[in-house]
């Protein structure tokens, strides 16, 4: 009994009259919200816990860049101011240059991350590949797109990703590719980090074995974990002291070994030593790049932390106090083996002076503690940010601040995380080793933002393709020279984030294509409006009392369950009200916009739809007030119908027919927002004694809705099993029917989010063949 929505005839016509896309009511909501501006006190705050949350991990290199560098020691003292050429230069276009002042401008209203970066091309063109935006969604105040003229190489641009489904298929996969790095960080930051700090203990203690360190190591990151809970904004009160003073350190101790052992590293200011340092090491100092690079990791996990503090916080931070200790703390150490070059293999460790060894050997084991801090914090945010697209299997999200909604702790993620942290602790054993594998995960991770930048900048801000010739230029030179160097390394422990990579890609894939396959079939299968308002008020059933609430992906069109449940069950509630869910490529849309309904049919239908739209950082969060909220704009929606009917002449079926009314709703909106925030009995008994209901209607139609309500509200919820096809291959049925089914078996269920009571949910079956 499925109708297509395309056919011809008069019943498209009427369609197209019942069931419009809901402009009118989109604009109406449309508001002039904006995120808080961050005072001057705020912002110092925000820069001093940044320090504990995201610079960790950079300000941490200089316990173990050194000895990676020169895996074999140093042959030549003049190796040693090349390196820090390398280092000091390195730090300056990758860090400072690229992401403090270029990539972190691409923010997504304060999002950082890859997913940040697609979510922004998905509004900018057709690339998402579930099309469930609509233009009624670009009228949020928080879908900021620039209009991009026909003629201009950004609309070529556009042209050409949206021509053929393999480049969005390509672009998805390589934000999935960056996505599995970052993951990657967060497993790998942790044992370097702290491996690398716990190794000072044997410096006092060189007959100590290597297996006490890896067990304190454990201890230690056995505890990092167990504080995840707590959230950011908390550890970062906790950990942004130690990490200031760990800054002012390694800065001092730095400007000591300068003044006491060689000023004359300063000259690797010059450039001219790079070309020095690679004439004279040839191969060697290519290899020794993959140390080098060690000196930016966690660049990554910077941009992906801006969902916890403003850019303005970070880029404040960066350049006015971490910036120079770490620069600082490099010539220092330079400074220091260019006397004692035998010393490489704990450069950090020796250059201490004497006095202040055992408390700068606490300070560094925190600070390492700190490191790992960065990387787990971007990866709950970026993991987030892939639940909302639809390429992460949906998981419990705990917002640990009410400040700072950006501020979130996932609870499984971070288990899975300090498993394999573990692992890969317990498994290499020594930096060296984690470092190899470390430096392939960041660098591909910085190439896949490069390549994001490219369209970034032109189709979001319309620089000049010159301008992006040359970012991309000097970002891709530098980064594919550090990538061609990490690939001697593979089988050093470079292969471990490929494959921690491959298994989280395969997860997300699989998951994703999954998500894509069933809303197709939600699409190809949905039932017309029409047909069923040509069954008439009775719908052809038993109109029970109470309020079904029928979920789907769908914004038009009624669902495939709901003709399965009155097929099988031919009765149904008073009430219909078919609620679409729908996540879209915003970092979060409004509370008082988030909600769009309108009728379906005649009244005496009591048919409603309900559109309610989240955006990444709003997904997740357990939302306790989903039934009160989606009822509070239910009754609102009424009482301003019936407004407008009373105050328009026109007998058109859309209340909202012209621009004024629109206008006119927009205002009553407004100004009586606060008197209807909690609608129930209390509003008719209010408008009857009051004279503010506009009619008998509108009383009859609330008194029947809080009837109805009163007898029961219950939660229709499809539960799509999704198979392979018989025959299919056997790649195809291992992935379908046991990989992506089990993900859908441990994933969080809708009704868990938005808090349904069991007694009132009601599942509907419904097998699907891919």
């Amino acid at each position: 009994m499925e109708m297509d929505m395309n056919e011809e005839g008069g019943i498209w016509a009427l369609e197209q009259k019942i069931d419009q896309p809901m402009d009118e009511e989109a604009g109406r909501l449309k508001n002039m919200y904006r995120e808080k501006k961050s005072s001057v006190i705020l912002l110092l705050r925000l820069a001093f816990q940044s320090l504990g949350v995201v610079y960790g991990d950079l300000g941490t290199s200089p316990l173990y860049v050194f000895y990676n560098t020169f895996p074999k020691g140093i042959d030549d003292p003049e190796d040693v101011i090349g390196a820090l050429s390398l280092i000091i230069y390195s730090l300056t276009l990758i860090p400072l240059i690229k992401y403090v002042f270029i990539v972190c401008r691409a923010s997504d209203n304060g999002q950082g991350g890859t997913f940040a970066l697609y979510s922004l091309l998905c509004r900018h063109a057709k690339v998402n590949t579930i099309p469930n935006q609509h233009r009624t969604d670009e009228e949020l105040t928080t879908y900021s797109r620039n209009t991009i003229h026909k003629q201009s190489f950004a609309a070529t641009t556009k042209r050409w990703l949206e021509a053929h489904a393999f480049k969005r298929n390509a672009l998805l996969l390589l934000v999935l590719v960056g996505t599995c790095m970052v993951i990657g960080d967060g497993i790998l930051t942790p044992a370097i980090s702290v491996l690398s700090a716990s190794g000072g203990i044997k410096i006092n203690h060189p007959g100590m074995s290597n297996d006490i360190v890896v067990l304190v190591s454990v201890i230690i990151l056995l505890g990092l974990f167990s504080l995840q809970h707590y959230g950011p904004d908390k550890v970062g009160w906790l950990f942004a002291p130690i990490v200031l003073l760990w800054f002012l350190l390694i800065g001092g101790i730095g400007i000591f070994n300068i003044c006491k052992h060689d000023k004359g590293v300063l000259r690797a200011i010059s450039p001219l030593y790079i070309f020095r340092y690679f004439r004279r090491r040839g191969k060697n100092g290519w290899i020794s790049l993959g140390g080098i690079m060690l000196s930016i990791t966690g660049t990554e996990a910077l941009f992906a932390d801006l969902a916890h503090f403003p850019v303005t916080a970070i880029q404040l931070a960066f350049t006015v106090f971490v910036f120079p200790c770490l620069l600082l703390a490099y010539c220092g150490q330079a400074a220091y083996l260019m006397k004692n070059k035998e010393h490489v293999y704990d450069a950090f460790y020796r250059s201490i002076p004497d006095g202040i060894y055992w408390p700068m050997f606490v300070v560094a084991t925190l600070a390492a503690i700190v490191a790992s801090q960065a990387t787990i914090s971007a990866t709950f945010s970026i993991i987030k940010q892939a639940n909302a697209l639809g390429c992460f299997p949906r998981v419990k999200v705990i917002h640990t601040s009410k400040k700072f909604l950006g501020q979130i702790y996932v609870p499984d993620i971070n288990w899975i995380l300090m498993v394999l942290c573990i692992v890969v602790t317990v498994g290499f054993k020594n930096q060296s080793q984690i470092g190899n594998a470390y430096g392939t995960a960041v660098v591909i991770v910085m190439m896949v933002t490069t390549f994001l930048m490219i369209f970034v900048m032109l189709l979001v801000w319309r620089c000049h393709w010159i301008l992006v010739s040359i970012f991309t230029g000097l970002s891709l030179v530098i980064e594919c020279t550090y990538f061609s160097s990490v690939l001697f390394k593979l089988n050093q422990g470079g292969w471990v984030p490929l494959v921690i990579a491959g298994v989280f890609l395969l997860i997300m894939y699989i998951w994703h294509y999954g998500t894509v396959k069933r809303y197709e079939f939600e699409m190809h299968s949905k039932i017309s409006i029409a047909w069923i308002l040509g069954l008439g008020p009775s719908l052809g059933l038993v109109r029970v009392p109470g309020i079904g609430l029928v979920y789907t992906e769908l914004a038009s069109g009624v669902p495939h369950i709901f003709s399965h449940l009155i097929t099988n069950l031919p009765a149904i509630h008073s009430v219909v009200v078919f609620v679409c869910v729908k996540y879209l490529p915003v970092y979060t849309v409004p509370e008082d916009e988030r909600f769009l309904v309108k009728r379906i049919g005649p009244k005496n239908f009591h048919m409603f739809r309900c559109v309610a739209r989240y955006g990444y950082k709003d997904l997740h969060k357990k939302d306790d007030q989903f039934e009160k909220k989606l009822f509070d704009n239910l009754f609102l929606f009424i009482r301003l119908e019936s407004m407008m009917e009373g105050c328009s002449d026109s007998d058109d079926y859309s209340i909202y027919g012209s621009g004024q009314q629109t206008v006119r709703s927009n205002e009553l909106m407004m100004t009586e927002n606060d008197t209807f925030s909690s609608i129930g009995d209390s509003i008719v008994e209010e408008g009857i004694s009051s004279g503010k209901v506009s009619s008998h209607t509108e009383v009859d139609e609330m008194e029947f809705l809080l009837r109805c309500r009163a007898a029961g509200v219950v939660h229709i919820m499809g539960n799509t099993v999704v198979t392979a096809r018989q025959g299919s291959r056997f790649y195809k049925r291992i992935s379908i029917d046991y990989i992506y089914a089990f993900l859908r078996k441990i994933c969080r269920e809708h009704s868990v989010i938005f808090n349904v009571p069991h007694e009132s949910l009601l599942n509907v079956g419904q097998v699907f063949y891919v």
